[in-house]
Order: structure tokens, then C-alpha cells, then sequence
């Protein structure tokens, strides 16, 4: 458990520097230079175009996962203020994935550009983003799953066992007053009691936050691999979407950290899950019957780079929509 990584001394006092925000900066650093790199690459994007639309669509992302996370959670608040103090987390994956959907969206509207292209090569920093914040999640004790049954592997125990970690036990986390008790650890000593007398540590848990980091680990090899291979343009979007509305509905049922909202039997996670999947089959459907229809197929870069000569040119040309072609120069006569 390392809620903050360390302090940076002050003469104001130390500020404490956390470890999930670290886990969130590094991720979209990583998305960056990824959506830098495979925008140029696959699609020929200016890179200054690449840049504000990622600018854009990460604070979309931040606030909707921000947004989602308080209408969850609205009692947690006193105050208009309180919504807007990040520090000890309070963000939501399903609302920064939406939010950020809807401003790429408006930003590539404006331009009067088609969004799927992009969407293909942003999609996979959705699992990277995911392997890298859950991380941060674990660090500081948040989004925990169930407790285990007493059968379970030791390792697998220890793995889900979250300390109390107060300022008492933990005295470098002194400089933050925020920090009063693992969250695991206040919700087991209010829902257990009598399993919690004397105990300086949580109930051992699923460590959820571990599982969700590998499923966002193989989430991006798959994307990418995809995105090398894809027949046409949307089909990462909605495939990747697909799947993780399905991996979300089934973590959710081993989840138990109470900020996640229910309704009629679910989740907040699951109800978008539930809407979320039908969209993208039937969307997969309309989409490559629409490529195949009109000849739009998304041919893979490494085809596109083993072929030489003016026949291949005139393939890779021609497997673009028509605003990606290039244009004919008419010669003067």
C-alpha cells in the first residue's frame, strides 16, 4: 500500500504527490506517443492535428470519468467545491471512456473529418490507460473486490490484504490529512465488525484492481494487433468496446467497494454494459457491410509497406475513403 509515493518538501509545508495520479499521468503520457506514433503510420494524420484532438479528448475523458463518478455518488458531497478535488481519486473508467468518445467526436465533426479512423488508433490506450490507473487503484487501496474464501492461495491472500495504514502506523503519510484509513479497511470494519475486532488490516479480498490491470494489458496487445489486421475502419472501436462491456459486466460481480451506484439489481458499470454490447454487435454488422459495400477496405500497414512499385501505390490510394486520397495534379499543357 503506497497511497503517496513521496513528498515534495516545501517551506509552505510537504506536498504529498499520489500515487494514483502518477499511475494516471503516466498513462496518458504512454497514449500520447502511441496515438502520435500509429496515427501517422496507419493514417497519414498531421501530427499537430493528432495533438489537439488528444489534448481535447483527454480532458473530455478526465471530466466524464469525474462526472460519472459524482452522480454515483452524490451524498459523498457537501459541497459544489468538493466535486472538483481529485486528489484521493474519484474517477469512473466507463465515464472517461464516454467522455472522451464525445469530445473526439465533436472535435472531429468540427474539422468535418470521419471519426472512426482515429477512433481505430485511439482505442488501444483504452486498455493501456486501464492496465496503468488500476495500478494506481491498488496502490491506494480503492475498487477491491469480494472477500475470499479461506481455501484461497496464500499468495493470492496477501495479495488482497489492505493494512489501515493510518497516520499513527504510516507516519510519512502525516502530511496529508486527507488520508484516514484504507478504504477497504473502513468498509470490512463497518459491514464485519465482529470479523474486524483488533485487526490491523483488512479482510483478504479480491485484488480486483490486479485482475482489471492484466485484462488492460492483454486488451491493448489485442487492439494493436488488430489494428495491424483490420479489415475495416470501426471495427477496433466497436470490437474493443464490446469486450470490455462484457469484462466489466462479469468484474463487477466480484467488486464490493460501495461507490459504485446500483439500480434495478446493477451496477452503474453494468447497466452501461448492458446497452453498450448490443450497440457495438449490431454496429460491427452495419459497419462492414457498409465497407464491402462501398469498397472501404482498411488495408493492414504492414501489407501496405511490403508492396513496391505505381500498382501498389495505386491500391493503397484506393483503399481510402475519398478524402484520403491523394489528389490528381493535372498537368499543364
Amino acid at each position: 500500500m503506497h497511497p503517496v509515493l513521496f513528498s515534495i518538501p516545501t517551506p509552505w509545508g510537504a506536498i504529498p504527490i499520489y500515487s494514483y495520479g502518477v499511475m494516471l499521468g503516466s498513462s496518458l503520457l504512454f497514449a500520447w506517443y502511441y496515438i502520435m506514433y500509429m496515427g501517422k503510420r496507419v493514417e497519414g494524420y498531421n501530427r499537430e492535428l493528432l495533438a489537439s484532438c488528444f489534448t481535447w479528448t483527454a480532458v473530455g475523458a478526465i471530466v466524464g470519468a469525474r462526472l460519472l463518478y459524482i452522480l454515483t455518488n452524490l451524498d459523498s458531497y457537501d459541497s459544489i467545491g468538493s466535486w472538483f478535488d481529485l486528489r484521493s481519486g474519484g474517477l469512473v473508467a466507463y465515464g472517461g471512456f464516454l467522455g472522451g468518445f464525445v469530445t473526439a467526436l465533436a472535435f472531429w465533426r468540427l474539422k468535418k473529418i470521419p471519426l472512426l479512423p482515429f477512433a481505430d488508433i485511439g482505442v488501444p490506450t483504452l486498455g493501456s490507460g486501464l492496465m496503468l490507473t488500476r495500478v494506481g487503484c491498488y496502490l491506494y487501496g480503492c475498487d477491491y473486490g469480494r472477500p475470499l474464501k479461506e481455501s484461497a492461495p496464500g499468495w493470492l491472500q496477501s495479495a488482497g490484504t489492505f493494512p489501515k495504514w493510518d497516520s499513527e502506523a504510516y507516519p510519512t503519510f502525516a502530511c496529508d490529512q486527507t488520508i484516514t484509513g484504507s478504504p477497504a479497511y473502513q468498509h470490512h470494519l463497518q459491514e464485519y465488525p465482529d470479523l474486524m475486532f483488533e485487526r490491523l488490516s483488512s479482510l483478504a479480498v479480491h485484488p480486483t484492481q490486479i485482475y482489471e490491470s492484466i485484462a488492460g494489458l492483454l486488451l491493448f496487445i489485442f487492439a494493436t494487433w488488430l489494428l495491424m489486421h483490420r479489415k475495416f475502419r470501426g471495427q477496433i472501436l466497436v470490437t474493443v468496446a464490446g469486450l470490455y462491456g462484457l469484462w466489466r459486466f462479469l468484474i463487477e460481480y466480484l467488486r464490493d467497494d460501495p461507490e459504485r451506484g446500483f439500480a434495478f439489481g446493477f451496477s452503474t458499470s453494468q447497466l452501461i454494459s448492458l446497452a453498450l454490447i448490443p450497440v457495438c454487435i449490431i454496429a460491427y454488422v452495419h459497419l462492414r457491410k457498409r465497407a464491402e459495400e462501398n469498397g472501404d477496405i482498411a488495408l493492414p500497414p504492414w501489407a501496405l509497406e511490403s508492396t513496391a512499385g505505381p500498382a501498389a501505390q495505386e491500391t493503397r490510394a484506393d483503399s481510402r475513403p475519398a478524402r484520403y486520397r491523394p489528389k490528381k495534379i493535372k498537368k499543364k499543357k
